[in-house]
């Protein structure tokens, strides 16, 4: 109850915060921008902080991050979990993952989904497209002559022209 309380209180107006249950949180590490932030998802058993808590990463925010640093990220908050065992750890691992940001993820590639269009790029020449003018459909004479005989002076069709006759 102490670290959960502490926990509200240290966060209060954090955007990179969230509690999504009382023995369940989120953190962002790094602005919401950033092809380098990361979410970590600190869940408290029963037994905690005797037992180590749950951490996860796999969030959907972190689906840009490849699986091997995801592990490397985990297997270094969990050094730091048994380092802290016994004692209210949530905001130690949050600030643990805070300090060491840039070491987590230095073998991040930064512009995955940009070298793809790079690429795609590269194959064509840099000529502005035309954009092709919509033509409207040209009526003949005949045509718009029977269009206006079919409407009334709004322009609209009048009341019951598709109607199908029932005793035909």
């Amino acid at each position: 109850q102490m670290e959960l309380e502490a926990l509200r209180s240290i966060y209060e107006g954090d955007l990179c915060f969230r509690e999504l249950s009382p023995v369940s949180f989120q953190y962002r590490i790094g602005e919401s921008g950033d092809p380098k932030a990361f979410l970590i998802e600190v869940s408290w058993p029963e037994t905690y902080p005797q037992t180590a808590p749950v951490i996860s990463m796999d969030a959907f925010f972190n689906n840009t991050i490849s699986s091997a640093i995801k592990q490397s990220i985990l297997d270094k908050l969990m050094v730091e979990v048994e380092a802290n065992l016994g004692t209210a750890m949530t905001y130690t691992l949050f600030e643990y993952a805070k300090d060491n940001k840039e070491l987590f993820m230095e073998n991040q590639p930064v512009n995955t989904v940009t070298s793809v269009s790079n690429s795609i790029a590269i194959g064509t020449p840099d000529v502005p497209a035309r954009k092709k003018k919509d033509k409207k459909e040209q009526l003949s004479k005949t045509q718009k002559r029977k269009l206006a005989d079919k409407t009334d002076n709004k322009g609209e069709l009048p009341r019951g022209w598709n109607w199908v006759d029932v005793i035909k």
